[in-house]
């Protein structure tokens, strides 16, 4: 095999590794990218201010789940709103209203499995925002 060849067979076997990768690249899922990612970096300190006065007031609510009801339990009257996000399905994402101290939401229409869960809240002409993570069975 002389050099001609010998370049010729590189320089083929590069373009089909570069077009194979090419390839690879556009038949990859498509990543999420989150569109809203300046606003929510620009309104970070807000929500962790409100997440902060949680414990800061030590107002964690009271959470138990039993035969498809969830009972929130607050330490003083709240008006504001729950999200149910589903992290693997957000078409099944769900919001119920939250009024007074003790709470009862019926859990017939929320599908089992892995929630989270975004409680937003004001009381007493403060604002209230708690994280959490669970899972219905």
């Amino acid at each position: 095999m002389n050099w001609g060849k010998g370049i010729i067979v590189i320089l083929a076997v590069f373009v089909l590794f570069i077009g194979g990768m090419c390839l690879y690249m556009f038949m990859a899922p498509v990543d999420d990218y989150d569109h809203h990612y300046y606003e929510d970096g620009l309104n970070f300190d807000h929500d962790y201010n409100r997440e902060k006065q949680v414990f800061t007031d030590h107002l964690t609510p009271s959470l138990q789940i039993a035969n498809q009801n969830m009972h929130l339990t607050f330490a003083q009257a709240v008006n504001g709103s729950i999200k149910f996000l589903r992290p693997s399905d957000t078409s099944l994402d769900k919001a119920f209203k939250l009024s007074g101290k003790e709470i009862n939401i019926s859990l017939k229409t929320v599908p089992l499995g892995e929630w989270q869960l975004v409680m937003d809240w004001q009381s007493n002409h403060k604002a209230y925002l708690y994280h959490r993570e669970v899972y219905i069975k």
